[in-house]
């Protein structure tokens, strides 16, 4: 199938720019950056049709904004805000994404689910005691842009015990990555520099956005 072979020039193309990363080629990099979503949107594109297909493209859609912007970063904040403002949009369709997909089952084992939700309430406090006192004049978008990240993780979480285990796993973890992705970038950006931090933010970035698509696409899969 289509989406299959295009699931993998991803991944392909995703350890390319990654290898180029780790060698500081950010020239190429930077060039390479703003093809890979693209075609992980049209591996979606030419998946079986179901019901939330358009809200997974959408929110891939703006993920690419993001990028696109983020390449700018360095020119002004403007282009920081900017950026977290298509992310944070993208996050917004991944919660109407996660919270639309069909219930298979009710939630059983309630105290690890409430232990999970418990781990989420501990990174937003921690993720905000520790750089709230760093943001300035960022602080009200960074703590609207942290509580829609928890919120995706929460959905997240709340599907993986309500799906099929198999695919679901796969987005909890693209959920967990993808606010590893955004943490590193935090923590680089307003705490204080981390070693390798490029390479760390995009490999946890493009594997959450992998683990997120894959197991949508496996858990609407036609039986």
């Amino acid at each position: 199938m289509k989406n299959k072979l295009f699931l993998s020039i991803y991944l392909g193309c995703s350890v390319f720019y990654l290898l180029i990363t780790a060698f500081n080629q950010e020239e190429i990099a930077r060039v390479v950056k703003p093809f890979l979503l693209p075609i992980l949107l049209v591996a979606v594109y030419f998946s079986e049709s179901f019901k939330t297909k358009k809200i997974v493209m959408t929110a891939l859609i703006f993920s690419w904004i993001g990028d696109v912007i983020l390449l700018f970063a360095d020119k002004g904040e403007i282009y920081f805000i900017l950026g977290l403002v298509a992310f944070l949009i993208s996050h917004l369709f991944y919660i109407v994404l996660f919270n639309k997909q069909t219930i298979i089952k009710s939630i059983s084992n309630k105290l690890s689910f409430g232990a999970g939700i418990g781990l989420i309430l501990i990174y937003f406090s921690v993720m905000i005691g520790t750089l709230g006192p760093k943001l300035g004049s960022l602080t009200l978008p960074v703590v609207i842009y942290a509580v829609v990240i928890s919120t995706m993780l929460y959905f997240a979480l709340k599907g993986n015990y309500q799906w099929n285990a198999i695919p679901y796993n796969s987005v909890l973890i693209g959920a967990v990555l993808f606010i590893s992705s955004d943490s590193i970038l935090a923590f680089n950006k307003f705490y204080q520099p981390i070693p390798q931090a490029s390479f760390l933010i995009m490999i946890t970035y493009l594997l959450a956005q992998y683990s997120i698509v894959w197991g949508i696409l496996n858990l609407n899969q036609k039986k």
